[in-house]
């Protein structure tokens, strides 16, 4: 029955993910999101149904549109998988129904954010604006312990980019800033200083392999979200082994 379950998150999981690429391509534009089927973005064609399956479309075509042959963004794939996984591991880890939403719609709009900050370097207000009162209310049912620890998680999440910026405005961004305020009321205070301190381990280890073949360039603008998002997830899922992990090494 478990295993049947996973599938079906897993399915449920790859069509969200999907719906996520077009999302996180659209909203920054202000493009409607049922305005009609997807379109290449090089050559505008619409594009027909079955070129829009899950994962599958992308290798069947080969990783090129059907009708300009240009390359297609292997995000599409990778997003579309990682959000199945992460349904999964959600229905797997989750101890009763709340906080298995929660964490549903948590994935969602890091994986959300992730694309509108590799594409465009932004992270919608609109969008934080739509997943905070979700958040509140559902830590309100399912509160951390103690419940006050949300709003203290979203203070600090706050505070720390808000301290980094003072320090160098061109470090980071109001973006970041207000989405680790977000992430703090899901995660709590000890939880996000944890993302904050795996966003910038992660970022400095590929940011510094990217450096290599110039892929990225010194001192030129980096998205953080996607290290924030990839922090947070690690954070939510694995926090307390991590924290626990290292403390372990004080004793």
């Amino acid at each position: 029955m478990e295993i049947y379950t996973s599938f079906v998150f897993f399915f449920f999981g790859i069509i969200f993910g999907s719906f996520f690429m077009v999302v996180g391509v659209r909203l920054p534009q202000k493009i409607a999101f049922t305005s009609d089927r997807s379109r290449c973005p090089h050559c505008s064609i619409q594009l027909n149904w079955y070129d829009n399956i899950p994962i599958l479309s992308y290798f069947f075509l080969k990783g090129r549109c059907r009708h300009c042959h240009d390359q297609i963004s292997s995000l599409y794939p990778l997003i579309e998988t990682s959000t199945g996984l992460l349904f999964v591991l959600s229905y797997l880890q989750a101890t009763s129904l709340t906080e298995l939403i929660l964490s549903l719609l948590f994935i969602s709009l890091l994986l959300i954010i992730i694309i509108t900050d590799l594409y465009y370097m932004v992270i919608p207000n609109k969008l934080l604006a739509y997943f905070l009162p979700a958040f509140l209310l559902l830590r309100t049912i399912n509160p951390l312990n103690p419940w006050w620890n949300a709003f203290i998680g979203g203070i600090v999440g706050f505070m720390i980019i808000f301290i980094v910026i003072l320090w160098n405005r061109r470090a980071m961004g109001a973006g970041d800033m207000k989405l680790m305020g977000v992430l703090g009321v899901v995660l709590g205070p000890s939880h996000i200083i944890l993302t904050f301190l795996l966003a910038c381990m992660t970022g400095a280890l590929i940011g510094g392999v990217l450096l290599l073949p110039g892929i990225v360039q010194r001192n030129k603008p980096f998205p953080f979200g996607p290290f924030i998002a990839l922090g947070a997830l690690l954070a939510y899922f694995w926090g307390d082994i991590i924290i626990e992990w290292y403390l372990s090494l004080f004793i």
